[in-house]
């Protein structure tokens, strides 16, 4: 099993534009084969020192895949592809990391 953490940084303002294209695709993801766990997430206001001010421009999509090909099919599902193409306009940067249980 491998891990994601996807930190996608949004235009100003365009957070909710963007989620609602994210929800559309994520039944679609959660079909593919291989995909165990994927679901968008926002920063959420707390006291807990460590955590730094909630990211408003900023979505993080949680993801488990069976394993690495998996993962790389769905970079390359139609829907995906044109699920990006719809949010390209409203994304600033993504970053992914790739992780394994230790």
């Amino acid at each position: 099993m491998i891990q994601v953490i996807a930190t996608i940084q949004l235009a100003s303002g365009k957070r909710e534009e963007f989620l609602q294209h994210m929800r559309a695709v994520v039944p679609l993801v959660q079909a593919e084969e291989g995909c165990l766990e994927y679901f968008p997430t926002v920063d959420i206001e707390t006291n807990i020192d460590a955590q730094g001010e909630p990211r408003g421009d900023c979505v993080t999509v949680i993801e488990k895949w069976r394993d690495l090909e998996a993962l790389e099919r769905h970079l390359i599902a139609v829907h995906m592809l044109e699920y990006r193409e719809k949010v390209k306009g409203l994304v600033q940067s993504v970053s992914l990391q790739v992780l394994e249980p230790a």
